[in-house]
């Protein structure tokens, strides 16, 4: 087959079009680099399956063109990080928003199947001890910027869910919970490369709020796995499903472990959310996913732990 994968030169992306080169596909990739590397591709240089195109997903006419070679599309293009919402909010929502209807639109042209990509951000505050795909969102006010990401995320799932419902498109919506792992980078408040790389150099572990917020983690590999499982069965077409690991812990807890895992001499500090992302910033306590309907879907389940993960983007940022 012959893929399009937006945003593919990403973190994600880039181990996505990873797994698709090695089981033989032809891939076009179609990124802007505005938070992805062409670099993360670099090991691909000379494979002729794969064709990258710098250019962006709002560029209306250049997406139909290649939607035009490809038989299914994966979009995972988006703006991400905390600080890229809050420092730029209107092309983050044009693009999570805009962008994502001009993939369906060129997808429903087409009458290829799309993959979307979401995020556990859809949840918002709620702190349920499990979430399922069917919980509800609790949002804070539409004017506290930290909350966008999350009203276009689920708008984009409306979206797609609609073109499924009304079109009969092929959908499938996936979201993630804290993916981690080799090529992501700390710069857009990705906590765990940027904790990794504080303790490497022996610098304070700067933690923000109290540090007694918990999330789960997922590496990167085990998250390709559960897409790959997602994209080609039949039981997941108009469906939403959680991917991610539901181990839970702490940031203070998380600090800790990094500085044992690395032999780091790295002290713990403190940065209000106010000093960190101005004032008025709202976070969540917790974010724990339920897992049991991708399980029960396509019978994938995480296979690698937190440890794993550290040692990973250890031997990454070293390299």
């Amino acid at each position: 087959m012959k893929f399009l994968v937006t945003g593919g030169a990403g973190f994600i992306g880039s181990h996505l079009v990873d797994r698709l080169l090695v089981d033989g596909h032809l891939v076009l990739v179609l990124d802007n680099s505005s938070t992805g590397n062409l670099s993360n591709l670099n090991q691909h240089a000379l494979n002729k399956n794969l064709q990258i195109v710098t250019g962006s997903i709002l560029d209306i006419k250049l997406l139909n063109s290649l939607v035009d070679e490809v038989d299914y599309i994966f979009h995972l293009a988006a703006a991400v990080g905390v600080f890229n919402i809050i420092n730029d909010p209107i092309t983050s929502l044009t693009t999570n928003i805009q962008g994502t209807q001009n993939v369906l639109a060129a997808g429903d042209n087409k009458k290829i199947p799309v993959f979307l990509s979401s995020s556990s951000e859809v949840y918002g505050k709620n702190n349920s001890n499990s979430l399922l795909e069917s919980d509800d969102r609790i949002l804070g006010s539409p004017t506290t910027l930290r909350w966008s990401y999350s009203e276009a995320k689920a708008i984009d799932e409306s979206l797609g869910y609609a073109y499924w419902s009304e079109k009969n498109l092929e959908i499938r919506i996936v979201r993630f919970f804290n993916t981690v792992g080799p090529r992501q980078i700390g710069a857009y408040g990705m906590v765990i490369p940027r904790f990794v790389s504080m303790a490497l150099n022996n610098e304070p572990i700067t933690i923000y709020g109290t540090g007694e917020q918990t999330r789960c983690f997922g590496h990167v590999y085990d998250v390709v796995d559960a897409v790959m499982s997602v994209a080609f069965s039949d039981k997941t077409i108009g469906r939403v499903v959680n991917i991610g690991n539901n181990f839970e812990i702490s940031m203070n807890d998380l600090a800790k472990k990094i500085i044992k895992e690395t032999g780091s001499k790295s002290e713990i500090q403190y940065i209000p959310y106010s000093e960190a992302y101005g004032d008025g910033f709202e976070d969540m306590e917790r974010r724990v996913p339920n897992i049991d309907l991708i399980k029960s879907l396509t019978g994938w389940q995480p296979k690698r732990d937190l440890t794993q993960i550290i040692r990973d983007i250890v031997e990454d940022l070293r390299s």
